[in-house]
Order: structure tokens, then sequence, then C-alpha cells
């Protein structure tokens, strides 16, 4: 079966603003992949707690099919270097791995089947 690694921010530790709605869309999002049976991981960072090292641990720790970059890394314009950093590490780490980006987080599992079927 096709294992996805989803990367994005998490959350609960941007400051500033309520987590909650985000965190309810990643749940949706997760049951998505549940719905096409897909196993799915999830690697959310805090860009103030070492996330270049939370990323590289997870892209390492399983073989991947895809990799789903959520837009919080790649839309906000402040992250373009990191958002480069990113996908540099998962070609660096994943190879074989495809890489999607999502509008949202409750369509990590379309992004990811776009490259899976």
């Amino acid at each position: 079966m096709a294992r996805v690694l989803v990367v994005g921010l998490d959350p609960a530790k941007i400051q500033g603003w309520d987590p909650e709605p985000v965190q309810a869309a990643l749940a949706r999002g997760q049951a998505r992949f549940d719905d096409h049976g897909i196993e799915a991981d999830w690697c959310l960072v805090a860009l103030d707690e070492n996330p270049e090292e939370a990323i590289e641990k997870a892209l390492t720790r399983e073989d991947y099919a895809c990799v789903v970059i959520g837009g919080g890394i790649r839309k906000h314009e402040p992250l373009l270097e990191f958002f480069e950093r990113v996908v540099n590490m998962v070609r660096r780490h994943a190879p074989d791995a495809a890489i999607a980006f999502n509008s949202g987080p409750e369509d990590c599992a379309d992004a990811a089947l776009r490259w899976l079927r």
C-alpha cells in the first residue's frame, strides 16, 4: 500500500491565532486519506523548534510514495526559503517520492491521489 507524508506547520504552535479551525480541517483531511485506504503520516512543525530536523526524521522513517507540502509553508512569502529547503530535503531523503501540493488541509488526499494513481 502506498504511504504518504504530509508536511505542514503545526497550527497549535503559531502565535496569535486560533488553531482550532485548522486542526478540525486537518482531522477532516486525515479522514479523506482513511476513506481512500491510504496510510498517511503527518509531520507538523513549529518554525522555532528545528523544523528541518523534524522533517528529515519524518522523511527517513518510512518509504513514502508521495510527500504533500502544505500551503502554510508554500504560500506564505516570508517562508519561501524554508519552502525551498523542504522541497530539496524531500528530493534528498525521499528521492522516489512524488511531491504534491494541497490547497488546504482538507484536500491533502486529493493532492496525493494525483500522483498515486
